[in-house]
């Protein structure tokens, strides 16, 4: 992987495509004509053949520890004011999951201008595992992630379109939401949707999932606990992002995926501690012409991720997120240090220069 991290892989550089693409578009004069014999060999399309998938493009995360302890009393006290000034009418949720002292949120359909706010105090509990955390105003599952209306793009049709946004959720929920592969087992159903020609993603999926390490953690495409450390606290994934989608290259429907996830679990050994794990994604699939690149029928190119993860360990890597129970999860006790980051925060893309394990301001 090159410095700036693209995998080693020939491709057409993005501003050569975009630029053919918005003079094609544009209907200039000078009408775009065909890549020459040196494009179609740099992009990997011989002549009259089909290309192989782009090479995608990969973040290791950061990974934060939570805070110390939850809300002192003044503190408390302070953020229930603090919410009645930023919301007169009642609807920030109260310490509950939402549906008693606030309305649920409505999809996110595009970039949030600002961070939820805080929520007042309290623990995390068995019964109530989103008590105190913006999540308790989330909606469920696939439910809190906005799917766009379809429209015919590139050589799809608006039915296509409308098929591959479904499948691209189906991969978020294989991959992020179904309760066998949270408790360890291994995400078939999300590998049967990735494009089994895409060499270098299939070994990568291979061998993370087989003898994780620090250059192979499935942690960055799965969501997966060992459940001989830590179980789900009810059967709720709390969830918040957006689909969006372009015209990309060769014709293919880019799919981009914006999604924070927010895992209630408790020590597998029993005992009523609750913490949450949250973790964010940012998913870039293409789903290609099979008349110009080689796929399968109903498979996407991963073309990039970036995943930001709190709460997950910051030790080596297990092929599991494992949260710390008993107080360790805190930057005072584990010694997390570093910048001090809400990862509630949707405002902005996923930071690629934050590294190491910091310190997250709330959970």
């Amino acid at each position: 992987m090159g410095a700036s991290g693209e995998k080693d892989g020939s491709s057409v550089p993005d501003e050569v495509w975009e630029e053919f693409l918005r003079t094609s578009a544009d209907g200039a004069g000078d009408a775009p004509k065909e890549p020459s014999a040196a494009d179609r060999e740099a992009a990997g399309r011989p002549r009259g053949g089909r290309a192989e998938p782009v090479p995608w493009r990969a973040h290791t995360p950061p990974r934060r520890r939570s805070r110390k302890g939850w809300y002192v009393a003044g503190f408390a006290a302070s953020l229930v004011l603090l919410a009645v000034a930023l919301d007169p009418g009642g609807l920030i949720a109260g310490s509950g999951d939402g549906d008693r002292a606030g309305k649920p949120l409505v999809q996110e359909t595009g970039r949030p201008e600002q961070a939820p706010p805080a929520e007042p105090g309290g623990r995390p509990t068995l019964d109530e595992p989103f008590r105190g955390s913006p999540a308790a105003r989330w909606a469920n599952g696939t439910a809190g992630i906005h799917v766009p209306a379809a429209r015919a793009t590139g050589w799809m049709t608006k039915a296509d379109v409308e098929r591959a946004l479904a499948r691209s959720r189906d991969f978020l929920a294989a991959s992020g939401l179904d309760p066998a592969v949270l408790s360890g087992a291994r995400p078939e159903k999300a590998i049967a949707l990735m494009n089994p020609h895409q060499k270098d993603v299939t070994a990568y999926v291979t061998t993370s999932l087989r003898a994780p390490d620090e250059e192979h953690d499935p942690l960055l495409l799965f969501s997966r606990f060992d459940p001989a450390q830590a179980r789900p606290v009810g059967d709720v994934v709390k969830t918040r992002g957006r689909i969006s989608y372009r015209e990309g290259r060769r014709g293919a429907l880019e799919v981009t995926a914006d999604v924070t996830y927010v895992y209630p679990v408790a020590p597998a050994g029993g005992g009523d501690e609750v913490v949450r794990v949250i973790v964010r994604r940012e998913t870039v699939m293409s789903w290609d012409d099979p008349s110009k690149v080689i796929t399968e029928e109903g498979t996407f190119s991963l073309l990039s991720y970036k995943t930001d993860m709190t709460n997950g360990g910051c030790g080596g890597a297990t092929g599991y997120f494992r949260p710390e129970f008993g107080g360790g999860g805190s930057a005072g006790a584990g010694g997390g240090g570093g910048e001090e980051v809400d990862p509630y925060d949707r405002t902005g893309p996923i930071d690629e220069t934050r590294t190491g394990c910091g310190t997250a301001t709330r959970s």
